[in-house]
């Protein structure tokens, strides 16, 4: 990798480097020290507490405008929460996808009761500003208080078989949430968001697709990453 001069004030190391190793660590499956190793591999030395800090300095502002680009989404929303730890205490990820599999945001919240639901469910339409035709959850009543609430008009089907959309799309944050340590609700927050921005997109529903189809859309994603590092 040619070294060029640095874009980002403070940082020692250029921008294609930084924005590389976010790129690695958010779009598959490795650790912080994995990536370390692969920069290392190139002749980049850079230890992997400097990859934690620019994953979480750097991960957001690049979501952010990921999202500016992202199409509509579908009319079917699929919400779904799990539980992670957080210094010992407690919390919950909530999380929505579309019927495609697509990521629409998520919330760390330390509550899952009927307040917690329509904070969530507020922003969620305050990031998206689209209403959908259809809500899919599992059993939690909350989902029912917030959506007569929030979005009365709204269809509301609860279907623990049909909500497997919103829990499989939790699978990468697993990962994550072993392997962050989270310090608290703030930075899991931040540091999440911008992994499901990331990781979403790059991984468009291949088995939905065509080959040819499938690597037009794979290099879609790779010139628009590079174009937002570059602009």
């Amino acid at each position: 990798m040619t070294l060029e001069p640095t874009s980002y004030h403070r940082h020692r190391f250029p921008a294609e480097i930084i924005s590389h190793a976010v790129w690695l660590y958010h779009a598959f499956s490795l650790s912080l020290r994995d990536v370390e190793l692969i920069l290392a591999e190139r002749g980049i030395v850079v230890t992997h507490e400097s990859i934690r800090h620019w994953c979480l300095k750097f991960g957001a502002d690049f979501a952010r405008r990921l999202r500016r680009r992202r199409p509509q989404p579908g009319d079917t929303w699929h919400l779904d929460e799990v539980f992670i730890r957080i210094r010992g205490v407690l919390h919950y990820l909530w999380r929505a996808v579309d019927q495609h599999g697509v990521v629409l945001d998520i919330l760390v919240q330390d509550r899952r009761n009927g307040a917690a639901a329509k904070r969530f469910f507020k922003h969620l339409l305050h990031g998206l500003q689209y209403k959908p035709r259809r809500l899919v959850t599992d059993g939690l009543r909350s989902y029912g208080v917030a959506q007569r609430a929030i979005l009365p008009d709204v269809r509301h089907r609860t279907s623990r078989y049909l909500n497997n959309r919103a829990e499989n799309s939790h699978r990468p944050t697993r990962r994550e949430r072993q392997m962050q340590r989270f310090k608290s609700a703030s930075q899991a927050q931040r540091f999440l968001s911008a992994h499901a921005m990331i990781y979403g997109h790059f991984r468009p529903r291949r088995h939905l697709m065509a080959a040819a189809g499938y690597r037009r859309v794979r290099a879609k994603a790779l010139r628009t990453w590079r174009q937002d590092q570059a602009a």
